[in-house]
């Protein structure tokens, strides 16, 4: 295999009877290998006699559903570069994009997407230059363009003549980082760069063409992206969940046997565990209690001696195993990745038979760089497992991880400034992470470079890390540590209001505004800080914490479509509130 595409051609992905499946009319919906090879032809075929060439570039703006894939392999088999948009993107974000990236086409899913940028959209490429995937008034559909070009062996034959001028150093795809601040910046990544990941990781589980994979994540995002290619190079069924609100009933339906995630859903599946556990009573209530804290002080490899791994049995037949049928009860492992997963969570699902596979990368790595593995000798918990192979790894001096290998990208586009800043002389991307190695082994991310600040103490506070642990409460649903060149650390907090309503259902009838500064509320987050308090150093301990009353998004700019904070944002946004924190006297 030299191009990505080529995994359209192998017979097993073509003799697939359910490839990639879709909820339509409540029923399970499935298309077949050779159904999508038909129509990945049919719609590059289409592309190609509305003249655009080689490198031109489309958009696709689109939540996870078949027509996705279908779009994408019908662009590389011709050369065209696929700009995926996340579809929460802010307006000024896209329409960046759309000018940087010169968008000659574009596709987007549904009518909701279309009339929120309709203006920008036609704008940019005209009426005629838009495909949707559900029906929208006065565009044309994918489906009609299908019905319109018929499958046959001249289409075949004609698209394969150009497959063959696509090399594997093409570019594949562009995609803009958010980032924390600033332009997008254009991650110019090719079919070697992209292949050579899918195939450096393919050994991290034992994958069977008969399992079936959940993909809620943004395929958007090259992690969800990378790894369903994944999944159809090795003939994994792919079910597209409905939506995040509905991945709980997709996964009690589907029943999959490995997905992706991130940590802030895990983190929520942690906060469902210890909120059972807090409305229960008497001997279940102590049961639970009990299996989670002995799961909370797991080791690997029967490290905790023989009577532990006694008591984990009993605590499986009577806790764990209800966990695994919660997840459908087939899962053999999940991936985490995007942010640093909380140890005390990889603890938890590990002792309960829940394979939890962290890794680390970025847009720019294509994205893996290392990750833990099914097998037990290729983890380590609390890092994000070993190097993949092919890929090289350095510490620089100041602690920053260094990545070379296939996987590195091509560089920024049209910003050799940046490429330049990211990529040295002797072709070591520089992450902007701190780390360090293991056992010679094994990664631990420890920091985020430009995330780390200084009180007035001189002593150096890593934001991440104490954020990680004030988001376990069920009532924090985002927070933000800051204090860079003040007396001591603070955070501002966002609630989560669900889990609010959970406990406190009388609640419900107070707005936002209200339940921010209502004493139950505050008196339970406020306790919850002082505890996690006693496990920091001194100087690392929150003081005058605020929550704040109102939520973050990504509309509302505090987030990037990954969820991550945007920090810079933040700081502008609350500076008055940040200005009073540190005028009061002291939160105790």
């Amino acid at each position: 295999m030299q191009k990505v595409t080529d995994i359209l051609f192998l017979d097993k992905v073509i003799n697939k009877p359910n490839l990639l499946n879709y909820k339509l009319n409540k029923e399970w919906k499935a298309i077949s290998g050779k159904e999508f090879y038909n129509q990945v032809f049919q719609l590059a075929h289409f592309l190609h006699k509305q003249g655009f060439q080689k490198g031109d570039k489309v958009l696709l703006m689109s939540e996870n559903r078949p027509e996705w894939n279908i779009v994408d392999f019908a662009c590389q088999l011709i050369g065209l570069v696929t700009v995926p948009v996340f579809p929460n993107i802010s307006e000024h974000d896209l329409s960046f994009i759309l000018k940087d990236a010169e968008v000659k086409f574009i596709f987007v899913s549904q009518n909701g997407l279309f009339n929120k940028f309709q203006n920008l959209f036609l704008h940019q490429v005209g009426v005629n230059n838009i495909l949707s995937f559900s029906k929208i008034e006065g565009i044309k559909s994918l489906t009609e363009v299908l019905q319109q070009n018929p499958f046959d062996k001249n289409i075949e034959s004609k698209i394969l003549q150009l497959y063959n001028q696509v090399q594997p150093d093409d570019l594949l795809t562009l995609l803009y980082t958010s980032g924390t601040s600033g332009q997008p910046k254009g991650v110019m990544l090719t079919h070697t760069n992209l292949l050579s990941n899918i195939l450096n990781c393919q050994h991290i589980a034992p994958f069977q063409d008969y399992w079936r994979a959940l993909s809620f994540l943004p395929l958007n995002h090259v992690y969800e992206r990378m790894v369903n290619t994944l999944f159809l190079y090795k003939n994994i069924s792919i079910y597209y969940a409905e939506g995040i609100e509905k991945v709980v009933d997709n996964i009690k339906e589907v029943k999959p046997h490995v997905f992706v995630s991130v940590p802030r859903l895990l983190e929520r599946v942690y906060q469902k565990i210890t909120s059972t556990r807090d409305e229960l009573k008497g001997i279940k209530k102590h049961i639970l209690s009990w299996a989670i804290q002995l799961a909370e002080n797991y080791e690997l490899r029967g490290k905790n001696g023989l009577w532990y791994e006694f008591l984990r049995k009993i605590a499986d037949k009577l806790v764990y195993k209800k966990w695994r049928e919660a997840l459908g009860g087939n899962l053999e492992c999940m991936i985490s990745g995007g942010a640093a997963l909380n140890p005390k969570l990889e603890r938890l699902f590990l002792c309960a038979k829940i394979n939890c596979m962290q890794g680390y990368g970025l847009t720019e790595t294509s994205p893996v760089v290392a990750v833990n593995t099914f097998d037990d000798s290729g983890k380590c918990i609390g890092t994000v497992g070993p190097i993949i192979p092919n890929t090289e790894v350095k510490i620089a001096e100041d602690g920053e991880i260094l990545v070379k290998g296939p996987g590195v990208m091509v560089g920024y586009y049209k910003n050799p400034d940046a490429t330049k800043e990211a990529i040295d002389e002797d072709g070591w991307f520089h992450t902007g992470d701190i780390g360090e190695l293991i056992d010679g082994k094994f990664l631990k991310i420890t920091d985020r470079k430009k995330e780390i600040f200084k009180t007035t103490s001189g002593k150096y506070i890593s934001p991440a890390y104490i954020e990680n642990k004030l988001k376990e409460h069920p009532f924090i649903e985002h927070c933000m540590v800051i204090g860079a060149n003040e007396k001591f650390p603070s955070a501002l907090i966002t609630l989560n209001i669900t889990n609010i309503f959970n406990k406190f259902p009388d609640k419900q009838r107070l707005g936002l505004e209200k339940i921010s500064i209502d004493s139950d509320i505050l008196k339970e987050i406020h306790s919850f800080i002082n505890k996690i308090n006693k496990q920091l150093a001194p100087h690392e301990q929150i003081r005058n914490p605020h929550v704040l009353q109102e939520q973050w998004s990504v509309e509302g700019g505090e987030l990037t479509p990954k969820m991550s904070l945007k920090r810079k944002f933040i700081l502008s946004k609350y500076q008055e509130i940040i200005h009073k924190i540190y005028r009061k006297e002291t939160f105790a």
